[in-house]
């Protein structure tokens, strides 16, 4: 199951993600996105656990609790839409 988790700590690293969910059970992939022009964390990441029962456990557990003193936001994440505008709009 793919977990979105938001409002991360803009200190928070992918590998301090994989700790916290390794709690749960297995984690095939914990990663925190940052931003490529600064290098700096965009406050969100995706987790990836292959069992769908200790994935819901993580969910259930972790959604709206404090992780490095901000309340995280923890739940599926829902699969990525084709936007065919690439950013940008012609206004004219």
């Amino acid at each position: 199951m793919n977990i979105f988790v938001a409002k991360l700590n803009f200190k928070t690293t992918s590998e301090d993600l994989l700790a916290l969910f390794e709690q749960f059970g297995e984690v095939s992939s914990a990663k925190v996105i940052v931003d490529n022009m600064t290098n700096r964390s965009k406050g969100f990441g995706f987790v990836e656990m292959p069992d769908e029962t200790q994935a819901n456990a993580a969910i259930n557990a972790l959604n709206e609790s404090t992780v490095d003193g901000r309340t995280i936001v923890v739940n599926k994440a829902r699969p990525k839409t084709e936007n065919n505008s690439g950013g940008y709009r012609n206004r004219y």
